[in-house]
């Protein structure tokens, strides 16, 4: 035999293009047990509070602190606490709810460098895929807590605002943490967006801004205290298409 001969042959490009949309379909049914999975583990937690934050800010940090006190507070009060799972104000945010009175809730991502998945979860639930573990956080909250972070963070709360303006949630409270931090995006949402007509001045009022743990509480309470928790059927309808 020749030694050529058992030296594998490149697939044709017909044959490669074949082989990556089998791939591309099988992957379809990988997402659609990913939402069931979550779906099903997730649907006795309400009502439910999302909490996003850095991943990059330790114990010890005034943020931390403050993340933590948020998530004992809610926890307490009722409400389950829902994070990202990893480190950083993730943790803080699950260390809180978990020595609370009500669950809390880590939705960790599976990342090319490994998250950590942090200790402090009553239940986790991993995902593969950025765009499953949003629909789960919108999805299963009432509230949206936005505390100082970076690009997913910014992720996170345009993702709600876009949300709640577009009507495929309901209207929810969505609340940034720590008024200095938000600052200069603040007055570039009010004086740029609503200024050159990108978005309605009335938008602006989508967003709260509260520095005490307290206070967060009260918000969330306040704005459900008339309509209350549960969704109506029109707006459970609307998530349908989330």
């Amino acid at each position: 035999m020749n030694p050529a001969d058992k030296i594998p042959r490149p697939l044709a490009p017909e044959l490669i293009e074949k082989s990556w949309s089998g791939r591309e379909a099988w992957r379809v049914f990988e997402i659609i047990a990913e939402f069931a999975e979550a779906t099903e583990r997730l649907n006795g937690i309400r009502p439910a509070v999302s909490i996003f934050g850095s991943a990059r800010v330790f114990a010890g940090h005034p943020y931390y602190a403050l993340t933590e006190q948020i998530a004992r507070q809610l926890s307490d009060a009722g409400f389950t606490v829902i994070s990202g799972g990893g480190p950083g104000l993730m943790e803080a945010a699950n260390k809180g709810a978990f020595h609370g009175r009500a669950p809390s809730v880590g939705l960790n991502i599976q990342l090319p460098h490994e998250q950590l998945t942090n200790p402090y979860q009553d239940i986790s639930q991993s995902f593969r895929h950025f765009f499953a573990r949003k629909v789960m956080f919108a999805k299963f909250a009432c509230a949206y807590v936005v505390m100082p972070g970076g690009f997913g963070t910014l992720d996170e709360l345009l993702e709600a605002l876009t949300l709640v303006q577009t009507r495929k949630i309901r209207r929810m409270p969505v609340i940034l943490v720590h008024e200095p931090f938000w600052r200069g995006m603040l007055e570039w949402i009010r004086g740029t967006l609503v200024g050159e007509k990108m978005i309605d001045p009335e938008d602006v009022h989508l967003i709260q801004v509260i520095d005490r743990p307290g206070d967060v509480v009260k918000a969330i309470f306040d704005h459900y205290e008339q309509r209350g928790f549960e969704a109506s059927a029109r707006e459970r309808e609307a998530q349908l298409n989330l």
